[in-house]
């Protein structure tokens, strides 16, 4: 049986993960793909450092050029994390023709383009299945299982930190910050965690997923994001006496063009190419209590794609943690060792782009429904003059609701918007807050249809 030998470079959290795996499966494995997958050499910090499973010191070393380096090595696992060394690593590797496998999402969400073009020169292949969600195989079915599809709407649930918090929120009736504690004490949440609850984290995933849909690659730079933070229990609460759960989604859309149709194509200036428009954001919003995605709760993902022959498909499972990494690292060790063995480096290419002509929409084109919560002074004419106001911007009104039960200097008051540009949201909101009946700074939340 034909032998693969790994070279892993990172042996913490998910580095110990994979060669836990690979020694409880990689018999399985090798019978699976008809050759035998081992473990040659693996870089690390340290040889103390702390990790889940425990790694054999003679399969350690501090040197990663080392692992590069060796001729024994055919493929190379980076899972190192950060962006500047691993993208030396990568890049190391790439020129030497060894295909590279990583579950760096931010190196991806960066640097993407320099690592596929590396690839593409040297003759071999980049893998990241583990980059995005984890154990579920996103990646995959968008570049193989959907490639039939083009794919018109894809929502996504992709980082487990604020699924956890916005779940816990909802489920106890507790704050914002009682929830991050509760998450940090468990593991789930980052001593310093503004990568995940401020939404930079589901940035990266989502950009490479726009990416791999649509087929020009989406810069960060291009993606609007909103965090949880400013989310209360006041809206956890008013969101679901109107039939909402509060999530974070990252968010991919062919936008209808301006007559209505969904060409999603078109023209700006009379010389130039049709473009397709598509909406790239990660912000809270209310989704239906009847969607699926309301009832995906505490660290678990899920992404909806619809396609235009498939229709509406859900992926689920663990978005992080060394298991469900591993089990993705596991499958991107599968699909090189069988390109290696069958000469086929570039028989899935890591990005094939095929959209020249699209474009990102910026955030104040993006079209939705919208819940307002207003706090303010409970005398007659308020809600006259902030109805003028959004009428005045031609933003329609489904519904108002002022809860009862609130007595004091201010109450709160509930507007749920029909659709209306996010600009054109945001200008009302400016004016409706400069009003002195208006004590605090207005809360708007997305609402999302699924249509």
């Amino acid at each position: 049986m034909q032998q693969v030998n790994l070279g892993m470079l990172g042996g913490g959290t998910v580095g110990s993960g994979v060669f836990h795996a690979l020694q409880l499966n990689g018999d399985l494995m090798s019978s699976r793909l008809g050759l035998s997958v081992g473990i040659r050499k693996i870089a690390v910090k340290a040889f103390d450092e702390p990790r889940p499973y425990p790694i054999p010191r003679s399969l350690m070393t501090t040197d990663w050029q080392t692992v590069v380096n060796d001729p024994q090595v055919h493929i190379v696992i980076e899972l190192v994390g950060g962006i500047n060394l691993a993208r030396t690593m990568i890049l190391a590797a790439l020129q030497q023709g060894k295909p590279v496998i990583t579950a760096n999402k931010a190196l991806i969400s960066a640097h993407g383009e320099e690592l596929f073009a590396a690839a593409r020169k040297h003759g071999t292949n980049l893998y990241y299945e583990a980059s995005v969600c984890g154990g579920i195989p996103i990646i995959k079915a968008l570049r193989e299982g959907l490639v039939g599809n083009r794919i018109t709407h894809l929502y996504g649930i992709v980082n487990g930190t604020c699924n956890y918090i916005l779940s816990r929120m909802k489920l106890e009736r507790a704050g914002f910050e009682d929830m991050l504690k509760e998450a940090q004490a468990q593991g789930y949440a980052e001593a310093e965690p503004s990568l995940d609850i401020d939404g930079w984290d589901a940035q990266h995933k989502i950009g490479i997923l726009a990416s791999l849909a649509h087929g020009f690659w989406v810069q960060p730079k291009e993606i609007y994001v909103e965090g949880i933070r400013g989310i209360t229990q006041a809206d956890m609460q008013f969101a679901s006496q109107l039939g909402y759960t509060i999530k974070l989604l990252g968010i991919i859309k062919r936008v209808a063009d301006e007559t209505g149709g969904k060409s999603s194509r078109r023209k700006t200036t009379p010389a130039s190419e049709p473009k397709e428009r598509i909406q790239v954001s990660v912000y809270p919003t209310l989704v239906p209590d009847t969607h699926v995605l309301a009832s995906v709760n505490h660290v678990f993902n899920a992404v909806f794609v619809r396609g235009d022959i498939v229709g509406d498909t859900l992926f689920y499972g663990r978005g992080a943690g060394k298991d469900a990494t591993a089990s993705a690292v596991c499958s991107d060790i599968a699909d090189a060792a069988l390109d290696l063995k069958f000469h086929s480096a570039s028989r899935v290419p890591p990005f094939v782009p095929h959209a020249r002509h699209a474009e990102v929409l910026p955030i104040e084109d993006v079209v939705s429904r919208y819940f307002v919560r207003l706090n303010v002074v409970d005398v007659p004419g308020t809600l006259a003059k902030i109805a003028n106001i959004f009428g005045a911007a031609k933003i329609g009104i489904s519904s108002v609701v002022q809860p009862e039960g609130h007595e004091g200097s201010s109450v709160p008051l509930i507007f749920m918007l029909h659709d209306a540009s996010n600009g054109a949201v945001s200008r009302a909101l400016k004016k409706i807050g400069a009003l002195p009946v208006v004590k605090e700074k207005p809360v708007c939340i997305r609402v999302e249809s699924f249509t």
